[in-house]
């Protein structure tokens, strides 16, 4: 009896530092990412040795067993793989690309997004939780981010041009992720519609790929002043500086990605008021991409992704609602139905109809 409860001890001990351990596997992603090291290996045909993609990152030689080290947890953690030479041979161990990694490939995929997910300007107030639960402030008052910055996300976007820059390549990086598979696969969601209105959309990196993928559309982005003054040249897509909390423009879809989990309930029924107002009572309709807690696969990488989210939006008081939590905002806004499509992974595709 006594051998099992030490197992139990030192399986829990176990899990306990996993745990605390999982900021060195975040920041040993970032590190991959700050040295650029998927591109590395792509560069080698997707397959490098230490020596190898030490020199391609013109590292010291003295750093080379530590690299060694981060290669070691990035394979454990799946981000990459290794391929081990045959006992006594001569050759090295050659490091490869898993389908995570390619995702983390050049400018196109998701390396800016994750990026950003693991810059201090974010993380850093998650070091402050604990204090802002202390905080007898209530969190439509002080938020994570404003206890640690002073000011909301919001706000130090719209004058720190470094990181409102590396923010919005960020989003273009995800929305165009996002969105090669909404079209590809889910394309069904834009048939019927003349005009679409982004709302929130940044760059427009969702309202070009709606236009080049369905050129009849006629779409346009609704967002900040200092957000539409960066907005590319040359596109079919009309940018309306706005606020979404006063109005939207008027089109037969409103289109909000991951817009909704930013905002609590109340102003969520604003938003969407206004939504309601902008499209035709007949055959008008609100497109969001977000997530929705139990939709989607039930496997335990999906459900703690969906947790562990939720808990990261408590930075800016945003909130991931399960369906009866969405039921209540759409009721709330006057909407008369909608449609949950769980088809993108953690996320959903959400039709609301007036």
């Amino acid at each position: 009896m006594a051998l099992a409860n030490s197992y139990s001890q030192l399986d829990a001990q176990v899990e306990l530092y996993q745990n605390a351990f999982a900021v060195v596997k975040s920041m040993a992603l970032k590190s991959a990412l700050d040295l650029r090291i998927a591109d590395a290996i792509d560069h080698h045909a997707g397959a490098v040795t230490l020596a190898q993609l030490a020199a391609d990152l013109t590292l010291h030689p003295s750093k080379i067993p530590c690299l060694r080290r981060l290669m070691r947890t990035l394979v454990i953690s799946g981000v990459f793989t290794v391929q081990h030479p045959v006992v006594g041979a001569a050759e090295e161990p050659v490091y490869t690309l898993t389908p995570l990694s390619r995702l983390l490939v050049g400018s196109s995929n998701l390396a800016a997004f994750t990026s950003v997910l693991l810059h201090p300007t974010l993380v850093t107030p998650f070091m402050g939780i604990g204090k802002w639960f202390q905080n007898e402030l209530p969190p439509d008052q002080c938020c994570m981010f404003k206890q640690t910055h002073g000011e909301s996300l919001w706000e130090l976007t719209s004058h720190d041009t470094a990181f409102d820059t590396l923010f919005n390549e960020a989003l273009v990086s995800e929305s165009n992720f996002t969105m090669d598979i909404v079209i590809k696969e889910h394309g069904e969601v834009f048939q019927g519609i003349s005009s679409l209105v982004d709302v929130g959309g940044g760059l427009g990196a969702v309202a070009q790929a709606v236009s080049k993928a369905f050129p009849k559309v006629k779409c346009s982005v609704l967002d900040l002043g200092h957000v539409v003054a960066k907005a590319p040249s040359g596109t079919l897509v009309e940018y309306v500086a706005g606020d979404m909390f006063e109005s939207v423009p008027p089109a037969n879809a409103i289109f909000l990605k991951s817009i909704l989990h930013a905002w609590g309930d109340e102003k969520c029924v604003k938003i969407l008021k206004n939504c309601r107002k902008a499209i035709p009572h007949i055959g008008g309709k609100v497109i969001i991409i977000d997530t929705v807690f139990g939709a989607g696969p039930s496997n335990q990488t999906h459900r703690e992704l969906q947790v562990v989210f939720d808990l990261f939006m408590m930075l800016v008081n945003g909130i991931h609602r399960d369906e009866y939590g969405w039921k209540k905002v759409f009721l709330d806004a006057g909407f008369s139905g909608y449609k949950i499509m769980p088809v993108l992974g953690f996320k959903s595709i959400i039709e609301v109809y007036p």
